[in-house]
């Protein structure tokens, strides 16, 4: 699965699993034998950040750019100029991990300025079953408002329907349903459909991209 673009951006709304998909595909950009760097600009969520993962994905030589220190939990929109570096060094793509909602979409945009628009390729991940994408209406409203404040056009669309660990088919099949309305109406295309691992292979309309999960939730942190 390979799709145009050097800067590879991720977004949309808090909870749709933007991050998990960010860092699969920069996996999956790894193993394919590219230099990747993934830059963590999520100021939302305090518990979901790729920057959590910086040691163990470093083994795998992804390197990943986000606040070190003190300022690594800072819930505040803080975008390391260590990203322009990788934008003009031509041995690296980059993978950008956006935060959700307005407030990520006006980080965006201020990255936006820096970041040459005919080399980046623009994903709005959505999941049906978060309330902010509980009817097709709200949906495509989501899309084209984030759309506007990020100063970003969004190139596909990805189905990320999924109930948490009961997902099954069922699920993910009404997702590409529901997202194919989306498309329709907003003109944008479907990139691909995620599956997580353990569910079985589907005969969807789109292709799947597997993938595994590497965030833990915040109550399997504090048990551990």
């Amino acid at each position: 699965m390979e799709f145009p673009g050097k800067i590879l951006i991720f977004m949309g709304m808090f909870g749709s699993g933007k991050t998990e998909i960010a860092l699969n595909f920069a996996q999956s950009l790894s193993k394919a034998g590219q230099r990747v760097a993934l830059a963590d600009i999520d100021t939302i969520s305090p518990y979901y950040r790729s920057r959590d993962l910086r040691e163990a994905f470093g083994k795998d030589g992804i390197k990943i750019i986000a606040p070190a220190g003190k300022l690594a939990h800072a819930d505040l929109p803080i975008i390391s100029p260590e990203i322009f570096g990788y934008v003009e060094n031509p041995e690296y793509r980059i993978v950008i991990d956006v935060g959700g909602n307005d407030d990520g979409a006006v980080v965006l945009s201020s990255l936006s300025r820096r970041l040459p628009a005919e080399r980046c390729t623009t994903f709005y991940v959505l999941n049906p079953y978060r309330p902010f994408n509980d009817t097709i209406a709200n949906a495509v409203s989501h899309v084209e408002r984030l759309r506007e404040k990020s100063r970003m056009r969004i190139d596909f669309l990805v189905n990320n329907s999924n109930i948490g660990p009961e997902t099954t088919g069922k699920e993910i099949l009404h997702g590409e349903d529901f997202i194919e309305e989306i498309s329709k109406i907003t003109t944008i295309p479907v990139a691909f459909t995620v599956v997580m691992n353990g569910v079985k292979a589907l005969k969807g309309r789109y292709h799947e991209f597997r993938i595994v999960k590497y965030m833990k939730n915040p109550w399997e942190v504090e048990n551990e």
